[in-house]
């Protein structure tokens, strides 16, 4: 059960006010960040809502009025506004979740069944290792973004039963005149939810054209950016096996970072802070050393098992991992999380994959700024969010700097600082933290630019 409690309750800080969620969609705020679908608005999910994932979410940093409000025309033809665009961080999420969306694509080996693409008639076979997989595929349209962007990171929710798995490829194209070059596809992840038949891995560079992969993100080879892509799922079970794995959501974020160097002032979600339950990474130091030795190495699936006992989502199996262990779901979502290629749990898709299997929608994006976070906290959902930080850069913290490291944001003061749940704590009892505004806000924004996992029940 989703539970909203007074910041008094919470650490430092006192004053805030218990704001419970609503049920209708919280408008955009007013730090530019529209949603805009093929056709359809799009708000941070509610529990008694179903909104599609056909999500074309864009923000700019720095911008002062909702997207909306700007005729594009006039933003184009505006030498200025071009100007300022290039000076900001862009961003653009867009998510494939529906029959109808799916139906756009193209497939060979599988079908489109309710909300989801399934592997159903195979046409083909492909050996890895020593086993032979039937194999299906969808593949996106073309998706062309509006800007050029640098980086790109899938995500994607699957079901993989029996000796089942899923490959995610990508591939990139530039458009410059009447020119346009297209890259080849390059494999980002192969992903089970049980290791015990196929060992979930990302892959290496593959950097031969116009894109290489770096772990969970695909980046593009040139500083000028591509300015489209696709993605293909490939759809894999043991020849011969009755199993249908399948994609029910799948999608990528596009971005161009540029560091940021103002603040954002707080809104109106000032006082509001999510009940989300504190797990400490390091007191399971020296853990499961064939799955990082947890510690210092488990922020991530930390964070993640945090919010997912917040949904009431993690299974019992997960509690009952490591019998007389404390918190041994931490261990387990490590477990769950592993990436055998990258040797950690840190692989952000991955980690929102695993999240996908339990919770309506999961995927990984990057926010403007801390007012675009509210609408999510207003609407009682926590944000896993990455942040980094020199030595004094983030007074409070119990570390004390970090190249990249994450924690859950779980609301704001009435003075409009954070509150968050940090694993890096030295018990559960020091997770929750307060965070000066400005200085969260640097450590957020100026590396990871904004990364942030989105897990909506």
């Amino acid at each position: 059960m989703r539970r909203l409690t007074p910041a008094s309750l919470e650490g430092p800080r006192r004053g805030a006010r218990i704001v419970a969620p609503r049920l209708t969609p919280a408008p955009v705020p007013v730090t530019a960040v529209a949603d805009v679908t093929y056709g359809r608005p799009v708000r941070p999910l509610l529990r008694t809502s179903r909104n599609s994932l056909a999500t074309l979410l864009t923000c700019a940093l720095g911008v002062t009025l909702a997207v909306s409000s700007v005729p594009a025309a006039q933003a184009g033809q505006s030498a200025q506004a071009a100007r300022k665009k290039a000076e900001t961080t862009q961003v653009r999420h867009t998510s494939f979740d529906l029959a109808a969306d799916f139906a756009r694509g193209s497939r060979s080996g599988a079908v489109v069944s309710g909300d989801a693409v399934r592997l159903r008639y195979p046409k083909a076979t492909r050996k890895l290792g020593t086993t032979t997989y039937d194999v299906g595929t969808w593949t996106s349209p073309w998706v062309d973004e509006k800007f050029a962007f640098t980086e790109l990171i899938p995500s994607w929710q699957a079901k993989t039963p029996g000796r089942s798995l899923v490959e995610v490829q990508v591939r990139l194209r530039t458009k410059s005149g009447t020119r346009t070059t297209t890259g080849s596809w390059d494999t980002v992840a192969r992903w089970t939810k049980d290791n015990t038949f196929f060992k979930r891995t990302s892959l290496a560079a593959q950097g031969d054209d116009l894109a290489r992969v770096a772990v969970d993100t695909v980046k593009a080879n040139s500083s000028a950016g591509a300015t489209g892509w696709q993605v293909k799922v490939v759809l894999m079970r043991r020849k011969g096996a009755p199993a249908r794995p399948q994609v029910t959501r799948v999608g990528a974020m596009t971005s161009k970072v540029v560091a940021r160097t103002t603040t954002s002032k707080p809104g109106k979600v000032v006082g509001t802070v999510i009940d989300v339950p504190r797990y400490s990474q390091m007191t399971h130091r020296g853990h499961h050393p064939e799955w990082g030795n947890g510690g210092e190495a488990w922020c991530s699936p930390t964070s993640t098992a945090m919010v997912l006992e917040h949904y009431g989502a993690n299974p019992a199996a997960g509690h009952a991992f490591k019998s007389g262990h404390a918190d041994a779901v931490v261990d387990w979502t490590a477990m769950q999380t592993y990436d055998h290629g990258y040797r950690g749990t840190g692989n952000w898709a991955f980690n929102a994959a695993h999240a996908g299997s339990h919770l309506r929608r999961t995927y990984v994006t990057r926010l403007a700024d801390l007012r675009a976070a509210e609408p999510f906290i207003k609407a009682g959902t926590p944000l896993i969010v990455s942040v980094a930080f020199a030595k004094g850069g983030l007074r409070g913290a119990p570390i004390s700097s970090t190249a990249g490291h994450l924690m859950v944001l779980v609301g704001f003061t009435a003075k409009g600082d954070v509150v968050v749940n940090d694993p890096a704590a030295s018990s559960n009892a020091g997770v929750r933290r307060t965070y000066d505004r400005a200085q969260f806000e640097k450590a957020w924004l100026t590396k990871s630019g904004g990364l942030t996992y989105v897990y909506e029940d």
